[in-house]
């Protein structure tokens, strides 16, 4: 379907609905086709839990890093004890 920027303006409300059933909307300047009604596509939301078992962490992941743990983390060298 094909309209012009007057009609478009006008009926937009319409055209959005034809566009999300499937529809080709074009909408053109003095018969030139300028742009395309396009719905545009969503995600479906993420379900909570839904890495469950795919993530692991081995025991004593949350103590504080040594300092030549944290140095040799950052890229800087430090001398060992």
């Amino acid at each position: 379907m094909t309209v012009n920027i007057h009609e478009a303006k006008t009926q937009l409300s319409r055209l959005i609905e034809r566009t999300l059933a499937g529809d080709d909307v074009i909408i053109a300047k003095a018969g030139k086709p300028l742009i395309r009604l396009v719905a545009v596509e969503t995600k479906p939301a993420r379900e909570f839990g839904f890495a469950k078992g795919q993530v692991s962490a081995k025991a004593g992941w949350e103590r504080p890093l040594t300092e030549i743990e944290a140095a040799r983390f950052l890229g800087k060298p430090k001398d060992l004890p």
